[in-house]
């Protein structure tokens, strides 16, 4: 795997791709790590978390994973990259350029991810990042989030 460091703009510019890496491990989306977020996050909607009602009135024909829910699981995919950045002290999580939810996660699903590379930027503090990711159920052809994420590597 090559290393690149977090302030090495050219050869992290290099890495700016129209293509997406390849897809992650998958991650199994279960109604208890439905449940598990509803009450943390106190988003106790129907919708998420009554199962019989879902299977009956819900158009998805049962129980779906709140989008941030599908959007937190970020952190747990396992990169395949063909790179690594290395060097920085930190990497602080900048917000987002744009996030869609686009199709439903069905509670029992499995969903994986996948990114590329679409900026590179020197800042005063170190580097910043924009990754563009894409977050679908295994087996489907449209994504179910897009995300354009910011992250800082810091000095």
């Amino acid at each position: 795997m090559q290393a690149i460091k977090f302030d090495d703009i050219a050869a992290l510019t290099a890495k700016i791709s129209k293509e997406f890496g390849p897809w992650s491990e998958p991650i199994h989306v279960t109604q208890e790590k439905i449940n598990q977020f509803a009450e943390v996050t106190g988003d106790r909607q129907w919708i998420h978390i009554d199962v019989e009602r879902c299977k009956k009135e819900s158009p998805f024909g049962g129980p779906v994973a709140h989008g941030f829910l599908t959007l937190s699981l970020l952190p747990a995919f396992r990169s395949k990259e063909e790179y690594t950045i290395t060097g920085f002290r930190n990497v602080v999580n900048y917000g987002a350029n744009k996030l869609r939810f686009v199709a439903p996660v069905p509670a029992g699903a499995s969903v994986y991810a996948r990114s590329r590379l679409i900026a590179v930027e020197p800042r005063p503090l170190g580097t910043m990042l924009t990754r563009e990711t894409e977050i679908q159920v295994v087996g489907q052809q449209k994504p179910s989030v897009v995300f354009e994420g910011l992250a800082l590597f810091v000095k």
